[in-house]
C-alpha cells in the first residue's frame, strides 16, 4: 500500500507541474475549464479544480474572480516565499528559532541587504509610516 501512496503523490506533483506550465504558457489567468483544455488530457474537471486549489493553498498560484469561477495565474515566487515564511512565523514554532535558522541559511552577501531593509522598515514604522 505504501507504494500506491507514493505513486499517487508523484502523479499529483506531475499534474501540478503540468498545470503550472499551462498557466505560465498562457500568459494570462485561466479558469479551470481553460486549464483543462490547455492540458489536452483526459482528466476530470474536478481533478483540475482540486489541483488548482492545492496550488493556491501552497501559494504557487493566485486567483481572481472570473464570473462564477476563479481564474488562476502563476504566483510571483518572491511573494509566495514571503507568504510561506509568514505562515511559519505565525505558526506554533518559536519565532526566534525560525528567524535564526533563516539567517543561518542566508548567503553572506545577503546580510547587508537584509540589514538595509530592516533599517528602512524601522524608519518607516517610526517615521510616520502609520
Amino acid at each position: 500500500m505504501a507504494g500506491m501512496s507514493g505513486r499517487r503523490r508523484r502523479e499529483r506533483g506531475d499534474l501540478e507541474n503540468e498545470v503550472l506550465a499551462a498557466l505560465a504558457a498562457a500568459g494570462r489567468p485561466l479558469t479551470p475549464g481553460a486549464v483543462l483544455a490547455a492540458l489536452g488530457r483526459d482528466l476530470a474537471y474536478t481533478t483540475v479544480m482540486t489541483t488548482l486549489t492545492r496550488l493556491h493553498a501552497k501559494d504557487a498560484v493566485t486567483r481572481e474572480r472570473a464570473g462564477r469561477a476563479y481564474a488562476y495565474a502563476p504566483a510571483d515566487t518572491a511573494t509566495a516565499a514571503a507568504r510561506r515564511m509568514r505562515r511559519l512565523l505565525d505558526g506554533d514554532a518559536d519565532r526566534t528559532v525560525v528567524l535564526a535558522r533563516f539567517l543561518d541559511e542566508l548567503d553572506p552577501g545577503d546580510v547587508p541587504v537584509l540589514q538595509r531593509l530592516l533599517t528602512q522598515a524601522e524608519a518607516q514604522h517610526h517615521g510616520g509610516g502609520r
